[in-house]
């Protein structure tokens, strides 16, 4: 069937029932417009592999304003996300996804690397992506979570980028979403190792001065492979 995206205006998917579902829960909907509804993000939906949907938080805010914030207890600056908001749109998702895994990116969650990105690829389960705002969030909402991811050791207004970062990462990595073979395998960060990948050339063949290695030009890939290996960088 045809069903209008949550997410983006006027993008009509055909989703079909193989397709990972990935529902993002957040006070901002319309920052993952663009994000979703472009590239390979946009042709990995438009292809029916993966299905993304946005929960907007506030729908489950308290009282007659909506209250999805509180100030902490013990006093302290900014204002922590409640737990009944929260909760209450993750066991909504759930109900649309039952088995999917629940992220939430925050600075005390493992250092997300390459090699989660490939295993939540790889596990045929949807996700739903909690995204923080304020100065953080009631602890209680752990609970209800799966797995806790720290992006970097820097701060961000809330975990909308973070969320967009991570579909990213997962998604191109889905089978039938990039177009060569070997296009997620021959990359940088493989495997977690801190090789970046070698440096690579394109037409024309000279450019200000500068010439593409004759070694790239001869055809030879024993010596073309040789050659990126040991032009390869650690991080």
């Amino acid at each position: 069937m045809w069903q209008k995206h949550p997410c983006l205006t006027g993008v009509f998917l055909f989703i079909m029932k193989a397709a990972m579902k990935i529902q993002i829960i957040t006070l901002f909907p319309e920052m993952f417009e663009g994000v979703l509804g472009n590239s390979m993000l946009w042709k990995a939906s438009d292809r029916g592999i993966v299905e993304y949907s946005c929960i907007n938080l506030r729908e489950f805010g308290l009282g007659p304003r909506r209250q999805v914030d509180d100030t902490p207890y013990g006093g302290g600056d900014g204002m922590l996300l409640k737990p009944e908001p929260v909760v209450a749109a993750i066991e909504l998702a759930r109900k649309n996804d039952p088995d999917a895994l629940v992220l939430l990116p925050t600075p005390r969650g493992k250092v997300y690397r390459q090699s989660d990105a490939k295993e939540l690829a790889a596990a045929g389960r949807g996700l739903i992506i909690v995204c923080p705002r304020y100065e953080g969030y009631d602890e209680r909402i752990v609970g209800y979570v799966d797995r806790l991811y720290c992006l970097g050791s820097y701060i961000l207004t809330g975990g909308e980028l973070p969320a967009m970062t991570m579909i990213d990462s997962v998604v191109r990595l889905l089978p039938g979403v990039l177009g060569g073979e070997l296009s997620a395998e021959i990359e940088s960060f493989q495997d977690d190792d801190e090789n970046i990948e070698f440096p690579q050339y394109t037409r024309p063949e000279k450019f200000r001065g500068e010439k593409v290695p004759a070694v790239l030009l001869n055809g030879h890939h024993a010596e073309i492979a040789k050659w990126r290996a040991e032009h390869a960088k650690k991080a």
